[in-house]
């Protein structure tokens, strides 16, 4: 399991230096809209970046899952407790792994269609409106991202780990 945890950390960094990119590309853009309104008033234009919104599009949608097997494992998501401290830990820990293979069961299903969205992309040829990228490659870093969140969750509840 602790290779695991060590893939999911990497996993999310990753992630982080790929919203990193995102937010210096966005950053760039932004000043070179700026810098365009300045050119304007002496008659020139600066363009801004060719395809960027294909590009944060793209990234986003790469960047979004990858946060997942990381919170996964330091137990980040939200659990409410309201109710379950007054419970006895035989309980807690039932309901615990209930909710960890709860988890575990919508990972594997967005999993599944996730595969299924990324070989129809594929089959249908799909390209960025701008930069002409295909499209289907960028379904694999969250497809990866949803089996590595499903390991997890399912080392966690075999392990029998809870939040408590």
């Amino acid at each position: 399991m602790k290779l695991v945890e060590r893939l999911a950390s990497q996993w999310a960094l990753l992630g982080g230096i790929l919203l990193l990119a995102i937010m210096i590309v966005t950053s760039v853009n932004i000043a070179a809209f700026g810098m365009d309104r300045v050119a304007r008033l002496f008659g020139a234009n600066v363009s801004a970046l060719p395809g960027y919104e294909d590009f944060v599009r793209l990234a986003i949608s790469c960047t979004a899952l990858m946060f997942f097997p990381y919170c996964q494992v330091k137990r980040g998501h939200v659990v409410v407790d309201l109710f379950a401290s007054s419970f006895p830990l035989w309980l807690v820990r039932l309901l615990d792994r209930v909710w960890l293979l709860t988890i575990l069961s919508l990972a594997v299903f967005l999993l599944y269609w996730m595969v299924l969205g990324m070989i129809e992309t594929y089959e249908d040829s799909a390209l960025s409106p701008v930069l002409g990228w295909a499209e289907w490659p960028f379904y694999v870093p969250g497809i990866l991202s949803l089996f590595l969140w499903a390991a997890v969750a399912a080392g966690q509840a075999v392990r029998g780990d809870h939040h408590v």
